[in-house]
C-alpha cells in the first residue's frame, strides 16, 4: 500500500529589489530556499534546504536513498506544513535500529546537505545493475538538448540544480520527471521519492544531473537501479571508483555535442557517423572562403 502525500509545493522563486552596474533599481527572481525539518514518528531526523516543489517526494526519496527504509509500504504518510517548515513522517510500525542507522554521519561535498548517514557507503558491495542497458551517441544527444530546452527556474533566477530522468525506447528518450532544487541531492532524492511512487514498466533509464558526480550521486543513482547518469559537470575521484566497482556508465562535460565517458563505456554505443558529420561542419566554420 502506498502512503499518503499531501501536495504541499511552495513557490519556487521570489522578487527582490536589486541594483544593477548603472545604478539603476531593478526586480529581479531569484530562488526561494525553505528549510525543511523532517521527523519520523515525532523524531526530529535531519532539516532539509529546499525550494520546496515536491517535498513529499523529496522526504520519501531522503529515506529510501539514506537506507532507513527499504520500501515504500513502510511509510503511512508524509504530511508537510510550511507553515511551521516541518514534515511529518508517520511509519506502519517504526524503523528498526534508527538510533544506530543515524548515529555516523560522513561528511560530503554536496550543496546545502553536508552530511550523509554512514550507511550509505557501506553497501556499495550490494548494489547490483542491469548488464544489458545500453545508449546510442544519438540519444545521449537527444537527452542533452531536451535538457537544454527545458524551461527552468534556472534561466529565470539561477543558482539551482537540475536532475531529470529519462526511459530509453527505440526512438528518443523520454523524459519521465525533471527537477530543480538547490542542492541537486535534493533533486536526485524527490526523484528517488517519485520511482517510490510509481511502476515503471521499464528499467531502462537514465538519469541527468548539472551537478558533478559525486561518490553520493553515482550511489543513489545505482541505489535507484539507474546504469546510466549524465552530468553537465566532471567526476570526483571517489564518484568514479565507485561508478567502475559497480558498472554504471558515468559520462560527463555533456554539453552540445561534446561529453567525456569516465566509466563503463561499454554501455555507450559510438556512431562514427555522426562525429564525421560534426567534424565536417567545424572544418567548414573553421576554413577562410576562398
Amino acid at each position: 500500500m502506498l502512503p499518503f502525500l499531501t501536495q504541499a509545493s511552495a513557490p519556487l522563486t521570489c522578487e527582490v529589489d536589486i541594483v544593477n552596474e548603472y545604478g539603476e533599481q531593478q526586480s529581479m527572481s531569484i530562488p526561494a530556499e525553505r528549510a525543511l525539518t523532517v521527523y519520523v514518528d515525532k523524531r526530529e531526523l535531519v532539516t532539509l534546504m529546499t525550494l520546496g516543489a515536491h517535498p513529499e517526494l523529496l522526504v520519501l526519496g531522503y529515506l529510501r536513498n539514506q537506507r532507513l527504509i527499504s520500501s515504500v509500504e513502510q511509510i503511512e504518510s508524509i504530511t508537510v506544513d510550511w507553515d511551521v517548515g516541518a514534515a511529518a513522517v508517520k511509519t506502519r510500525s517504526g524503523i528498526n535500529d534508527i538510533e544506530e542507522k543515524t548515529s555516523r554521519r560522513v561528511v560530503t561535498t554536496g550543496c546545502g546537505q553536508g552530511s550523509v548517514f554512514g550507511g550509505l557507503m557501506d553497501e556499495v558491495d550490494q548494489l547490483i545493475l542491469p548488464t544489458d542497458i545500453r545508449i546510442t551517441q544519438r540519444q545521449l544527444y537527444s537527452v542533452v538538448n531536451t535538457i537544454r530546452l527545458e524551461e527552468t527556474t534556472y534561466k529565470s533566477a539561477g543558482s539551482v540544480h537540475a536532475c531529470a530522468l529519462f526511459q530509453l525506447g527505440h526512438d528518443e528518450p523520454k523524459m519521465l520527471l525533471f527537477i530543480e532544487d538547490v542542492g541537486r541531492h535534493n533533486a536526485i532524492d524527490t526523484i528517488a521519492g517519485w520511482l517510490a511512487m510509481n511502476v515503471i514498466t521499464s528499467q531502462r533509464l537514465v538519469f541527468y544531473t548539472t551537478g558533478r558526480l559525486t561518490s553520493e550521486m553515482v550511489i543513489k543513482s545505482a541505489q535507484m537501479g539507474v546504469p546510466i547518469v549524465v552530468s553537465r559537470s566532471g567526476i570526483t575521484q571517489m564518484g568514479h571508483q565507485i561508478a567502475q566497482a559497480v558498472g554504471l556508465c558515468a559520462i560527463g562535460r555533456a554539453t552540445n555535442k561534446r561529453f567525456v565517458c569516465y566509466a563503463s563505456p561499454e554501455r555507450l554505443q559510438l556512431e562514427a557517423g555522426l562525429v564525421k558529420r560534426d567534424m565536417a561542419a567545424l572544418e567548414r566554420t573553421l576554413t577562410p572562403p576562398t
